[in-house]
């Protein structure tokens, strides 16, 4: 069969949280995707949980955000037992790590999946399932694919490639680009409705004397979903799962407890693997084909999402004619590096969590205790998980879309996630207006001293929203109201500056006052094109 002479703009592999928010990403900004997946159709089980604020902040760019929240169950506590002791719990902190969702948000996968597809549909953007990409490479300017539906094999040519098809990728096979790193302990995950009394506000940790148990709270009532990091080859049936979950729990609870059986059991290797490079040409890979992580800090569905966020409109600027292609390549500077720092922080995680060392029993509740008197300390370790755990404090300081020294900047740094708490957002109207602002998928160029946007939004509209900032409600074209200033002082921008923020909500670059002509210097050195006006927000 000949290829369709008039393919996808970009064909994507892999309807998970990573294909499905690629795919939306890429819809609202007007490009032609096809989306196809292997399975014959939707998840019935959750391999992940956890929704982290950096991810909300980004679904509350794309009008996401209120509908998972209002399906999950918020969770602010991790809390710590041993030998029928609860031994310290520890609070959320994000006084240094300002967000509208300080909070961890426990939703099944299949629910954030099932939202995804649903935002998609009204988009015009369905799902084929049972199809399956068998090969694909680069041709050109162009990339050829062979799919396989029910035994027969169909040729497909795209403009772009993206393989969010999981950790046994098809895409990254074909394309030779090889996971590095290490798979060491072997964990069992059983999902179980327990009778603790547990607050379900909290991830509780119950160390059992020859290992531990994570439970993590669904938002249905009284299921959890069990980790048992001191499983040892003893069985996966249900009923062996369910009784040495039970026991399990009663020696570190101090109490009995009821476990039911287990409505989904998975025996896995934990491991920590990534790339070393996320595109070939004209193809890319994104989520699980990219990196795999341990589940001790429920990274992964979080660093897909995150990876397709930041690829995508990239992607869209390239495919629409707003950028040079050059901007692609920042895709893999950005998001490597940030997969490494994630092994890290994950490695890190999963050997706290396993517990496995022959003196924690003993030493555990003695640091624990001295921790939990010394609140300062305390208070400094909760920000350090919060900062590893919530995607927050990541950032794309060194990236080539960073422009100025992080090293000492008032406010916001350049490379950093721009974002305010919800109290901000209702008290200043400057942040309010910000928050909606960056729902428009494009470039966002503050202008502080109320001026100078004419001459760049009819070159640049398509790709940038220009506003200029000023003390009071205007309607002289578009502007953002911030009487207090209070925008302002948080971005750190001197009296009559601009700010550049990316589509995905990082700050770009900041600067003192400076005409039109070197602002559009800015915009081209970030790999934008100058273009006649938009016929309407986010063309």
């Amino acid at each position: 069969m000949p290829p369709e002479a008039d393919g996808p703009e970009v064909l994507i592999a892999g309807a998970g949280p990573a294909g499905l928010t690629l795919a939306h990403e890429l819809a609202r900004r007007r490009v032609r995707v096809r989306v196809i997946d292997r399975a014959a159709g939707p998840a019935t089980t959750s391999r992940a949980l956890a929704v982290h604020p950096r991810t909300l902040e980004a679904c509350h760019q794309m009008g996401l955000a209120d509908a998972l929240v209002a399906r999950g169950r918020p969770v602010v506590h991790f809390t710590v037992h041993a030998r029928g002791r609860e031994l310290i719990r520890f609070d959320t902190n994000y006084a240094r790590l300002p967000t509208a969702y300080p909070f961890t948000l426990m939703l099944d996968q299949v629910l954030t999946e099932e939202i995804l597809r649903e935002r998609l549909a009204a988009l015009g953007v369905g799902i084929e399932w049972g199809v399956e990409l068998s090969d694909c490479a680069p041709a050109g300017s162009r990339v050829h694919a062979e799919l396989r539906r029910a035994g027969r094999r169909e040729q497909v040519t795209a403009d772009w490639l993206v393989g969010a098809d999981g950790s046994r990728s098809t895409v990254r096979e074909r394309l030779g680009l090889r996971l590095v790193g290490e798979a060491t302990r072997t964990w069992l995950n059983a999902d179980v409705v327990v009778d603790t009394g547990l607050p379900r506000d909290s991830n509780h940790l119950v160390h059992t004397g020859s290992g531990t148990v994570l439970l993590v709270p669904f938002p249905g009532p009284a299921k959890w979903r069990a980790v048992d990091t001191g499983y040892a080859g003893q069985g996966a049936d249900p009923e062996t799962v369910r009784h040495r979950l039970a026991g399990s729990l009663a020696r570190g609870l101090g109490y009995p407890v009821a476990v039911s059986e287990p409505t989904w059991v998975s025996v896995f290797r934990v491991q920590q693997r990534m790339i070393t490079a996320m595109r070939s040409g004209r193809c890319f890979v994104a989520g699980d084909a990219a990196h795999v992580h341990s589940p001790a800090s429920g990274q992964g569905m979080n660093t897909g999402m995150q990876d397709a966020c930041n690829l995508a409109w990239k992607l869209a600027d390239v495919v629409r004619g707003h950028a040079r292609e050059e901007l692609l390549d920042t895709y893999a500077a950005e998001r490597v590096p940030v997969g490494g720092r994630l092994l890290s922080t994950t490695r890190t995680a999963t050997a706290l969590v396993a517990l496995r060392h022959a003196m924690a029993p003993v030493a555990m509740p003695v640091g624990l205790s001295l921790l939990k008197a010394v609140r300062p300390l305390k208070q400094r370790v909760e920000h350090r998980i919060m900062a590893g755990m919530s995607g927050l404090a990541l950032h794309y300081a060194d990236s080539p879309l960073t422009y100025g020294t992080a090293a000492g900047a008032a406010g916001v740094r350049p490379g950093h996630l721009v974002a305010c708490t919800e109290a901000d957002a209702a008290r200043h109207p400057g942040h309010r207006a910000l928050r909606e602002a960056l729902t428009d998928p494009r470039w966002l160029l503050l202008l502080f001293a109320g001026e100078g946007g004419a001459e760049l939004a009819p070159r640049y509209g398509r790709a940038v929203q220009v506003c200029a900032v000023v003390s009071r409600d205007s309607a002289d074209g578009p502007a953002l109201a911030d009487p207090d200033g209070a925008l302002r002082q948080s971005l750190g921008v001197p009296p009559g500056g601009w700010a550049l923020i990316r589509p995905d909500g990082y700050l770009a670059a900041k600067g003192r006052r400076s005409g039109s002509a070197a602002l559009a210097a800015r915009l081209q050195a970030f790999h934008l094109l100058p273009a006649g006006p938009a016929p309407g927000a986010g063309a």
